[in-house]
């Protein structure tokens, strides 16, 4: 059972936020629309904050292939990328994505892992193990997180979250993904209805080395498969599904 919103998430971002210089996008150097959307993402970089805005429309980013609007840089090797997400403004739409992402490359169908934070939420570690297959995801424990955090070990990307303490944790949830030097790097959002146009504003933003940290295992939690086929962490016994 999730827990209730974090208090983030009730911050007033609804008010138009002073980012300049739509260019620059701070640590990333690059931002694309991926997959088809009825309208133009958009992405600025506040310098003053260290925040970022990133709006885009697109139907999902799930099953074969993803339409959203994508914030990047190119890596190698073990990194690590970590946020605090807040969506700005109100919106019926539980399953708008505001993500950090771990992408093989910009095509719809590419192979990725990513930490989605929803609308209503649901917090999940999401993934495509090879080019154009289908998406699958293990969904934290923790709904609305104050901060998450992606860390790529060798093949293995392992997803932290943080409670109102700020304090990252590992999750429990880790997913074997295959992506070879180089990948990208970045944020991104979908509105989970192409007809709209969601912003999310992500802060605190790092990228840099991967944590050892993140891959130690979580005594107590396990992961089980949903009637969905989906899988969640949990701390309860396996008759307590």
């Amino acid at each position: 059972m999730f827990a209730p919103r974090a208090a983030l998430c009730a911050l007033v971002l609804s008010a138009v936020l002073p980012f300049a210089n739509a260019g620059d996008i701070g640590l990333f150097t690059g931002q694309t629309d991926v997959g088809p959307q009825s309208r133009p993402g958009t992405a600025a970089f506040d310098a003053a904050t260290g925040a970022y805005a990133v709006g885009a429309s697109g139907a999902n980013m799930w099953f074969k292939a993803d339409a959203m609007h994508y914030v990047w840089s190119k890596a190698s090797g073990d990194i690590s990328i970590a946020a605090s997400i807040a969506f700005q403004g109100q919106s019926k739409q539980g399953h708008r994505k505001a993500c950090l992402v771990l992408r093989q490359d910009l095509s719809p169908g590419s192979a990725y892992a990513d930490v989605a934070q929803h609308g209503d939420g649901l917090t999940s570690l999401q993934f495509r193990i090879s080019q154009d297959g289908p998406t699958a995801e293990i969904q934290s424990m923790m709904a609305s997180p104050t901060r998450v955090r992606l860390d790529k070990v060798g093949d293995t990307v392992f997803l932290s979250v943080a409670g109102s303490d700020g304090i990252l944790h590992p999750s429990g949830a880790s997913v074997c993904v295959v992506l070879k030097d180089p990948f990208y790097v970045g944020l991104a959002v979908c509105s989970h209805d192409d007809s709209a146009f969601e912003t999310a504003i992500f802060t605190g933003v790092e990228v840099g080395a991967a944590s050892a940290a993140a891959t130690r295992p979580v005594p107590g939690l396990r992961v089980f498969t949903l009637p969905t086929g989906d899988q969640r962490v949990t701390d309860k016994p396996e008759s307590a599904k």
